[in-house]
């Protein structure tokens, strides 16, 4: 599996690259792997302050519906529109063109998980 160093994650399977005040947050290759097939992403957040820790959205496979958790503290800019006609986006590229949100983040990501401390996490 395929985990970027140059991204934070956090326990709850999402990771996030920083890009000055702006973020891309996406879910984990481990994620998207447990979830199986990705058949619907619903994210209707586009404007709201989502706090660290909150839904933002739900990502929905064959088998399961789950909660999308926000990194950190920050406004949702933008959705990825390429969600709608092809969440197997998130399965084939998570971390490229299955990006789920862009955010403007008023906290920080340094509380985060770097890529060892979560393989660690999922015992890889």
């Amino acid at each position: 599996m395929n985990f970027p160093a140059e991204l934070k994650y956090t326990k709850d399977h999402e990771w996030i690259k920083v890009e000055g005040e702006e973020a891309f947050v996406g879910i984990t290759a481990f994620a998207q792997r447990e979830l199986g097939d990705i058949v619907y992403v619903d994210i209707n957040t586009v404007g709201s302050e989502v706090n660290e820790g909150d839904v933002f959205g739900t990502i929905e496979a064959v088998k399961t519906v789950s909660d999308l958790f926000m990194p950190i503290t920050g406004t949702v800019v933008e959705i990825n529109d390429k969600l709608d006609a092809n969440p197997e986006l998130v399965n084939s590229d998570p971390y490229g063109d299955g990006w789920m949100v862009k955010i403007k983040f008023s906290g920080s990501a340094d509380a985060l998980l770097s890529v060892d401390d979560y393989k660690t996490l999922i015992g890889v």
